[in-house]
């Protein structure tokens, strides 16, 4: 061997192979260079500074790359084989290990190679026994994969006969392979996670050994790198759905965090949001469980609350159920505690614990009164909430009271008891931020960390009342605020206990005299008493204005007597006519707070304040306000009669007047109008739902009894659009039972006998059971007319005498319109598009149509959040928020659902049934849209409730909410099977009825003696087989009837104390005709409802005296023809069109536009007739429809302003039109008023001019010329001498007594742009600032901050007074500014009286004074 063992440490990664011919002392030499500059480059002294680690980052890199990018050259391949009898194939460039989510296998570094062949002859005969450990373990950490798959398999070839170069014997040969064989067994195990090491069997692992060593020769350089990159790839967080899409997206397909939690809590999903799900948004609530200990608080303070009829019939002495008050009490209990305890939606107390809601008298069962309504349990829910936010605030009010660590006996003896709102919470707390601000700032600064830095606290502006009563408070006024005599608390206690509870400590002085004590000693800081005086009422009236019990009596005063005062603004006063909606308020007057609070007025009062068009004042009477002056005042005052003791009680009074006019009224004011805008906004949001559910709580539109399992009827609708016969088809859409469309169509007409023949034959092979008509003009009532005639039988085709033919078969069909505002917001909307995206507009329409006929509950419960888009209340919907209205819809669509039931089954199949599920007791759109898929996943299809929870479809709660509105519909043929009790997917016919499985034995028990059975009869059957008996029976109405429900009831209560009554009823209802019916029937719309869909006519636009306009579309001797906007047609009949009889001909044309005054109106859409009659008679025209179109006044009408406001605006149109319109030929006049000429100069230079017309008469002109941006001056002009008729100027133009001219051109030139020099003059001055005179105050300020022994003076444009201007400067820093005005004549400028021809002059004349 060449090459002995120094030569290898000194090369040090030197590859030294026998026979070698290269010399390799030169690589040695060169790898030991290379060597201490990579140690220089990895290895740093631990004293080394963080500037010397960044300065050989760089370096170390690039090592790493020069590292990375050397290889094998060809002649050691050769070498190796030389020396191995190994074949060493390239076939790609050898890279350093890679990491383990690297695409290719790992390779040992060929940088700086050490020795990785052994070339004695002992080693090549110990070989074979030779272990590479640390590769192996590299390599062997779960990653090997399958022999086939391995990128390396064709990297070494081994040949079993020979090793190393070495032939071996039969021994040894077995060996090896067991060898292999083992190596193999340890491979598999770790294959399934590194396929891409397969295939390297245990001879490849040591022959990888020997060329490339363990693996960690330079482990000391490469540590870093690997550890950053083990980092970078640990920390390196998954790809989400959240990194990709929108959040409006995400929020939209409910995948938010937000929606994984209301998906994965047991609680029904309306309770864990906090509006309704039917909002775009729905935002989770962080509200938590009321607590047994809460439960008592909560039912006395919403039972107070629920109505004043519930007040007035329970609690009153004389209400008709006061001996039920404590029921009621208990029934509010339980209802809470079912919904904010026990987490039970409103319907399933209402459906299956409506007992507990109920008066049950065990010795009088039929005395059984239902103390709670369905309405009344949506109001209770909502109180509850509201309580439930205000203990949650009651509890943080606690926390802070606490966190003052004082002790006040007032707080806590008097206010604490009496916080029963959020007004009194957030009253409390100001009253206690007032009182110990201090210790409350010293409390917050103790709780601090040891090495917490000091926080900058960012205070809020508080009000100024406030900030001068904190400054007060401290310094020694507080001490004369005590010499009153009595504390704000105190007063306020006498004031509840209308007695003097508390006495005052009279002062023997008078208030002046006892105020000049605490006079300051310093003449420089002191004030007078009377100022002293001032702060020390303002003390007490603050302390009196916040105390929570003194606002809880002026809101109980405002809550009772408040009166709304309406005015209008000058704006509102010619703006709000007679006929604008916002006159029946213009001069409203004292109206009772109480008189507003169930109509949509004080809405529309709001609405118009913020149009600036009123101003709005909510008040008390003027003697319920001096008597609670009086009362507080006597609570205040002392009894004593000396002058000292009537001097403070003057005193006195003066504080209480400051508390009434600064602090309680301004607080009962805002109270006042939030508290009347929130109780309109509810009345109206029910009245709106009140709409809606006379809307969706009608049954499908019938015409035959449905058979099981039938939803609805088969529908045809036939829609002609906008009935244009030109460019509008009439379309036809079939939709079956089960809301699927089967066939859609169109045609052009209905009187080619063609287009008749499709349209009868669609209608023989379909039998609609009801065929719809719509449009969006009035033509379809020609569409309905001539539809009625076929369906009649009449095929319009005349016979060989001319006589019109009928069809053989005529067709039992009815035609009908429905309220199509549904069907409209469908045609446009996704779900249409999604669901018919080839289907046209029109037929979407009819699809919509059709769906209504069949369920208007589905198509509401489809719209989403578009459902207020609906109209219920079309003058004051709009008023109401949204959020509030989609809260009182979701509540009648709930109700109504769960009364009719869902089929889960078909919800599951069928998406657009599917629509109903959200609103299931305990569901919402993320719980239905899960169980949906639950089921899917799951074959879709149930057999039994049971498979809810033991297929993990539901959890508990929502189980135990939703079971009994959701139906299995069974097979009513059965065929019999035998029954087995491990069968767990048994059908049960209960689970077809509105009984909740809780009650399931007492159905079997009802049905078993209603059959008379004994329970040996039925032991090895089905235990509902008695159901499947008793329903199947022929008399089974006689037999359920038979029972005695009551004296079960009975037996019931007196067992268990279970309140079954009503259930025990529903029972029977069920056993009867499960799920039958209780919704009323399908409502068709009335004529003028129908009209207004047509046209959009309504009463307020189509009726007798309105005037309208009409087009004259057809002309014949007796009448004319003529369209209204809306596409009605009227008639005008000939002597009807002017006052003496004339030829139509000859008074109108075809196309022309005429008004006429509607005289006769009348609707027989039975008959598809609309008749409307007008006339243009002058005569009729002359009256106006002023009295028809009038807005009535309320019955709180000021007359006497409205009187005066008349009386002016009529003087005003008087002076107009009296003011001749003067023509004066100059370029520079108009006739404009103020306003216009300023419009008219906004875009014009400075300086420029218009002339105009004055107000004060004929033989006045006014200038007016532009000063600077937003800055004219109006100059008045007297005309000496002038035209009478004032169409010239004569005579001479007189501005003042000064200043004289002879014509409007020398006027200009010599007045006005004479001013308009010597302004621009001194504009330009340096000293010349622009902007307001409060800029310049600043400037000059700022100036003689920087420069103390300087003073400063600047001019500046008086926008106060036009033509104007501002002299301010300031003599030291310590003085105010000062402000000198400028007058600017032609002549000159005027400081004061004297004159300066120039600004020079001016600086000087203002220098010497």
């Amino acid at each position: 061997m060449q090459g002995s063992g120094q030569e290898e440490e000194e090369g040090d990664g030197d590859v030294v192979m026998p026979d070698a011919t290269d010399d390799s002392s030169e690589e040695g030499e060169d790898d030991e260079e290379e060597e201490r500059r990579i140690r220089e480059g990895f290895i740093v002294d631990e004293d080394e500074d963080e500037e010397e680690e960044e300065e050989e980052e760089a370096p170390r890199k690039r090592k790493r790359r020069k590292r990375e990018e050397e290889t094998l050259e060809e002649d050691d391949l050769q070498l190796l084989e030389e020396n191995t009898g190994g074949n060493f194939k390239r076939k790609s460039r050898l890279t350093r290990l890679r990491r383990r989510d690297s695409a290719s296998p790992p390779a040992a570094s060929s940088s700086r190679r050490r020795e990785v062949v052994e070339s004695s002859e002992d080693d090549l005969d110990n070989e074979g026994s030779r272990q590479a450990p640390d590769i192996r373990n590299i390599w062997d950490d779960d990653r090997r994969g399958d022999d086939e798959d391995d990128e390396m398999s064709d990297f070494i070839e081994y040949s079993d006969e020979e090793e190393g170069g070495v032939a071996m014997n039969e021994e040894a040969r077995e060996a090896r392979r067991e060898e292999k064989r083992q190596e193999q067994v340890r491979r598999k195990k770790a294959r399934g996670a590194r396929p891409e090491l397969a295939g390297i069997d245990a001879n490849a692992w040591d022959e990888i050994h020997e060329v490339f060593g363990d693996g960690h020769e330079y482990d000391w350089a490469l540590i870093g790198d690997d550890e950053g990159e083990y980092e970078e790839d640990h920390f390196k967080s998954e790809m989400k759905y959240q990194d990709v899409f929108e959040p409006s997206e995400i929020r939209k397909r409910m995948l938010t965090e937000d929606d994984d939690l209301i998906r994965a809590q047991d609680i029904p999903e309306r309770m864990q949001l906090a509006n309704s799900s039917l909002a775009q948004s729905s935002t989770l609530s962080m509200h938590r469980k009321l607590t047994d200990d809460e439960l008592g608080g909560a039912a006395m303070w919403v039972t107070t609350r629920l109505s004043t009829r519930k007040n007035r019939d329970f609690f009153s002495p004389d209400g008709i159920y006061q001996h039920l008050k404590g029921a009621l009490v208990m029934a509010v209990t339980f209802a809470l505690r079912q919904i904010f305890i026990e987490e039970y939606e409103v319907p399933y107390i209402w459906a299956h614990k409506r007992d507990h809601i109920s008066h049950f008298d065990v010795h009088d069962i039929r005395s059984r009164f239902e103390l709670l309504s369905l309405n009344e349990l949506w109001r209770i829910n909502s109180l509850g909430q509201k309580y439930r936010s205000l203990t949650e605030r009651r509890k943080a009010l606690t926390a802070s009271y606490s966190r003052l660590q004082i002790k006040d006996e007032y707080y806590e003896d008097e206010i604490q008891e009496q916080i029963d709102s959020v007004e009194v919470v957030a009253d409390a707390t100001e009253w206690l931020s007032m009182k110990y601000k201090d210790q409350k700032e010293d409390a917050v600064a103790d709780f601090r960390f040891h090495d917490d830095e000091e926080p900058e606290v960012k205070k809020r502006k508080m009000p100024s009342r406030i900030s001068a009563y904190e400054v007060t408070k401290k310094s020694i006024v507080s001490k004369l605020a005590q010499g009153f005599g009595i504390a704000p608390h105190q007063v306020v206690l006498n004031f509840l206990a209308s007695h003097h509870v508390h006495f005052i400590d009279d002062q023997e002085v008078v208030p002046l005299a006892y105020a000049e004590q605490y006079e300051d000693s310093d003449p420089t800081k002191a004030q007078s008493p009377e100022e002293l005086l001032r702060k020390a009422r303002m003390i007490l009236a603050t302390e009196l204005g916040k105390d929570p019990l003194l606002r809880i009596q002026i809101r109980k005063l405002f809550k009772e007597e408040a009166r709304v005062t309406v005015e209008p603004t000058e704006r509102g006063i010619t703006k709000i006519d007679e006929n604008h909606p916002y006159f029946n308020f213009k001069y409203l007057y004292q109206k009772h707070v109480n008189e507003m609070l169930d109509s949509a007025q004080f809405l529309h009062i709001l609405a118009a304040e913020a149009e600036h068009l009123v101003t709005v004042t909510v008040s008390i009477p003027a003697d319920v306000k001096s008597t609670f002056e009086r009362k507080l005042l006597d609570a205040f005052s002392s009894d004593n009669f000396s002058e000292a003791a009537k001097a403070w009680n003057a005193e006195r009074s003066r504080v209480i007047r400051e508390v009434m006019e600064q602090h309680l009224l301004p607080a009962g004011t805002k109270w006042a109008r939030e508290y009347i805008r929130e109780e309109v906004e509810d009345c109206l949001a029910l009245r709106c739902s009140d709409e809606l559910r006379s809307r969706i709580d009608v049954g499908p539109y019938l015409t035959r009894e449905l058979r099981y399992g039938e939803f609805a009827s088969s529908v045809l609708a036939i829609s002609w659009g906008k009935g244009d016969p030109h460019k509008d088809p009439i379309t036809l859409v079939f939709v079956d039972e089960a809301g699927r469309m089967r066939e859609h169509t169109k045609i052009d007409n209905l009187h080619d006998q063609d287009n008749k023949d499709e349209f009868i034959d669609l209608v023989k092979r379909r039998k609609p059971d009801v065929a719809v008509i719509g449009g969006f003009t009035i033509a379809t009532l020609k569409l309905m007319h001539l539809v009625k005639q076929l369906f009649g039988g009449d095929l319009g085709v005349p016979d060989e005498h001319g006589r019109d033919t009928n069809n053989e078969q005529a067709f039992d069909i009815p035609a009908i319109y429905v309220q199509d505002d549904v069907a409209r917001i469908y045609q446009h909307s996704k779900r249409a598009a999604d669901e018919f995206s080839a289907l046209p507009p029109t037929a979407k329409y009819c699809v919509g149509l059709a769906r209504y006929v069949q369920s208007p509950l589905n198509e509401f419960a489809a719209l989403g959040s578009d459902i207020s888009a609906i109209s219920f209340d079309e003058d004051n919907q709009h008023m109401i928020p949204k959020d509030k209205l989609l809260v009182a819809f979701e509540q009648v669509i709930v109700d109504i659902t769960n009364k009719v039931g869902v089929d889960i089954n078909r919800a599951v199949t069928d998406p657009y049934h599917q629509h109903l599920l959200p609103f299931v007791c305990g569901m919402g759109p993320r719980k239905a849209q899960v169980l949906v898929k639950k089921i899917a996943s799951q074959g879709g299809t149930l057999v039994n409730r049971d498979q809810f929870i033991k297929g993990g479809l539901l959890t508990t709660k929502i189980f135990l909410n939703a079971v009994g509105f959701l139906r299995i519909i069974q097979d009513r043929d059965p065929k019999p099977l035998k029954y087995r009790p491990e069968d767990e997917n048994a059908p049960d016919p209960l689970d077809d009825t509105r009984i909740h499985p809780e009650d399931y034995e007492l159905a079997r028990k009802m049905a078993t003696d209603a059959l008379e059975l004994d329970e040996e009869d039925i032991h090895d059957e089905h235990p509902s087989h008695v159901v499947t008996l008793i329903m199947n029976d022929k008399e089974k109405d006689r037999k359920l009837l038979e029972l005695n429900l009551d004296e079960f009831a009975i037996s019931l209560y007196e067992a268990n104390h279970d309140q079954k009554r009503h259930t025990l009823n529903v029972i029977r209802e069920e056993l009867q005709k499960p799920f039958s019916e209780k919704r009323e029937k399908f409502r068709l719309p009335t004529d003028s409802a129908i009209l207004t869909m047509l046209s959009g006519e309504t009463s307020k636009t189509l009726t007798i005296g309105l005037i309208v306009s009409a087009l004259v579309f057809r002309i014949s001797r007796e009448s004319v023809i003529v369209r209204l906007d809306s596409g009605i047609e009227a008639t005008i009949d000939a002597d009807l069109l002017t006052d003496s009889s004339q030829n139509p001909y000859d008074v109108v044309k075809k196309g022309q536009t005429l008004t006429a005054i509607v005289i006769e109106t009348r609707f027989d859409l039975d008959h598809d007739e609309v008749s409307i009659k007008l006339s243009t008679r002058p005569k009729d025209l002359a009256d106006g429809d002023r009295d028809f179109r009038r807005v009535p006044y309320d019955k709180y009408w000021d007359h006497a302003r409205y009187s005066k406001d008349q009386e002016m605006l009529a003087r005003k149109k008087r002076a107009e039109t009296d003011r001749t319109r003067r023509v004066i030929k100059h370029p520079n006049f108009h006739n404009f008023n103020t306003a216009q000429s300023e419009a008219y100069l906004e875009k014009q230079q400075r300086g420029d001019v218009v002339i105009r017309p004055s107000s004060k008469g004929i033989n006045h002109l006014a200038v007016t010329w532009k000063v600077d941006e937003k800055l004219y001056q109006h100059i008045d002009v007297t005309e000496l001498n002038g035209d009478p008729t004032g169409q010239t100027v004569g005579g001479q133009l007189v501005v003042d007594a000064t200043h004289t001219y002879a014509d409007l051109d020398e006027l200009i030139v010599n007045h006005v742009q004479a001013m308009a020099r010597r302004v621009e003059e001194l504009m330009a001055h340096e000293k010349f600032k622009h902007g307001s005179e409060d800029e310049l105050h600043l400037f000059l300020k700022n100036f003689l901050a920087a420069n103390p022994a300087k003073s400063m003076y600047g001019f500046t444009l008086n926008r106060k007074r036009p033509g104007h201007l501002s002299l301010c400067f300031l003599a030291n820093k310590n003085s105010t500014v000062q402000t000198w005005p400028i007058r600017v004549a032609p002549e000159a400028y005027y400081l004061f009286d004297a004159a300066a021809v120039g600004v020079p002059e001016l600086c000087d004349a203002f220098k010497v004074r």
